[in-house]
């Protein structure tokens, strides 16, 4: 099975503990959204990108505004 991780808005907290309640035994990943916003804010040219590989491979964002969590698989480690 694949290896799942739930990531849930922090404007739920309720479903967090919920979910984390139900998913512990299961070993599942419950996490809350860490992201605070967009960071590139800035006019300011940036200097290149050092990073080679995007981390993220889906926006999230409408899921977790219109459900309050989102499902994804965890990358390979």
């Amino acid at each position: 099975m694949a290896d799942l991780l739930f990531i849930v808005s922090r404007t739920e907290p309720k479903r967090y503990f919920y979910l984390k309640h139900v998913y512990a035994a299961e070993g599942r990943g419950v996490i809350v959204d860490r992201r605070g916003g967009e960071r590139r804010r800035s006019q300011r040219p940036r200097p290149a990108e050092r990073r080679h590989v995007e981390r993220r491979h889906r926006d999230i964002t409408q899921e977790l505004q219109s459900s309050g969590w989102a499902l994804v698989r965890r990358p390979a480690q």
